[in-house]
């Protein structure tokens, strides 16, 4: 058993610690994006006309291919983790924004005329009533960005071995042993598997005024949980 998981003297971690770098590269780009998309997303929720041009500002961004970003990223940020996180980030936002867009504006205007009646200020109602009521759609938002996350850190792999389990994937194919393709395949759809786990289950957590049957009318039980 210790032996399948034996790594190539070009990878200095052990497999396990390779996992945790993979989740590291992989998620704290889905945590900056999230940071970027809150203020961005409520801006956007104000103004409405600047919906579209960010829209499609992060379109754009998320259509440049990954290697590209890390050929024009290398200059400043050298053959490092961070070269790799910072495009990851970047095409987070793209699915993150809607999210938060559509979360927010599906909160009733009667519900945000309560808050205001009751002395909550612009932040206030947005930290304590819109965003709580926006959290299903933005975790599933974040469900996407975070799967996707963790599929793309295996391109790292082509700078400088920072790829993470995409690193067993190239050793793979340089020492021709399949072992380490499967450890790096499988090791990345499970660790995607647990990370939407996860999230479902922080779903359940920050939303327990959501139904938990089949039918789920989530915009009145919200609506009654926020006028509490």
């Amino acid at each position: 058993m210790n032996e399948l998981f034996d790594m190539p003297s070009d990878i200095q971690q052990g497999y396990f610690g390779v996992v945790a770098l993979h989740l590291r590269e992989a998620l704290l780009p889905v945590l900056a994006g999230l940071l970027v998309a809150l203020p961005v997303a409520q801006l956007c929720v104000r103004l409405r006309w600047l919906y579209p041009p960010v829209l499609w500002v992060t379109t754009v961004l998320y259509a440049i291919p990954s290697l590209a970003f890390f050929v024009v990223l290398i200059d400043y940020t050298g053959l490092s983790e961070l070269t790799v996180m910072i495009p990851l980030a970047v095409y987070s936002l793209v699915v993150l924004v809607p999210a938060i867009v559509d979360g927010v504006r599906s909160v009733p205007q009667e519900t945000l005329a309560a808050a205001t009646a009751m002395g909550f200020g612009p932040v206030r109602r947005y930290v304590q009533v819109q965003l709580p009521i926006a959290a299903p759609a933005i975790i599933a938002g974040l469900r996407v960005a975070s799967v996707s996350s963790i599929s793309l850190v295996s391109v790292g792999m082509l700078i400088g071995n920072e790829g993470a389990l995409g690193n067993l994937l190239n050793s793979g194919m340089i020492y021709h042993q399949e072992r380490l393709i499967w450890l790096s395949v499988v090791g990345t759809a499970v660790l995607a598997i647990l990370v939407d786990a996860a999230l479902i289950v922080l779903r359940v957590l920050v939303t327990p005024w959501m139904p938990r049957g089949a039918r789920k009318n989530t915009r009145t039980t919200a609506v009654q949980e926020a006028a509490r």
